[in-house]
């Protein structure tokens, strides 16, 4: 049994109930368009019974590392997701999450949070200068070598 799946058997006995539950634990796969999780994903959520199921609420805590879109340096920041989620016997798709006998896994949750608000254009937090490009004609210093193919066009009119 992964440390994302809880027993909430407890829990479904005796509506009103809560519990805080705090897990740690690496989660394969993370990564949006251009930043990627590089660590474990931290959990720390009050569960809570309601009448349609049960509330998780808390935050979701993970480091990620990316290139900044503006000037090309490597960037690492931690990202932190507040998620107030429903689980149900009988989940409503793209809305709530299920219930699985008496076990709840978080890993879907924890998912959606982290590639939800992993950035889609990373960037430095002070303004920053664009990295220099094989287009520029009056430099001679280094080029992106991501432009240097373009350099053996040979281009007739």
């Amino acid at each position: 049994m992964t440390a994302l799946r809880i027993d909430v058997a407890d829990l479904l006995a005796h509506p009103g109930a809560r519990r805080a539950v705090t897990v740690t634990e690496a989660v394969d796969g993370l990564s949006g368009s251009a930043a990627r999780v590089t660590g474990p994903v931290s959990l720390e959520l009050t569960l809570e019974r309601v009448s349609d199921g049960i509330v998780a609420r808390g935050t979701v805590s993970t480091d990620w590392q990316a290139e900044c879109s503006v000037c090309l340096c490597d960037l690492e920041r931690t990202l932190h997701a507040h998620v107030d989620e429903l689980f149900e016997p009988e989940p409503v798709e793209g809305e709530t999450y299920p219930i699985q006998g008496h076990e709840l896994d978080l890993e879907q949750l924890v998912r959606d949070a982290v590639l939800l608000d992993l950035p889609l254009a990373p960037h430095c937090e002070d303004p920053c200068e664009p990295a220099p490009t094989a287009l520029a004609d009056d430099e001679d210093g280094p080029t992106d070598p991501r432009w240097a193919v373009l350099s053996e066009l040979e281009l007739s009119e």
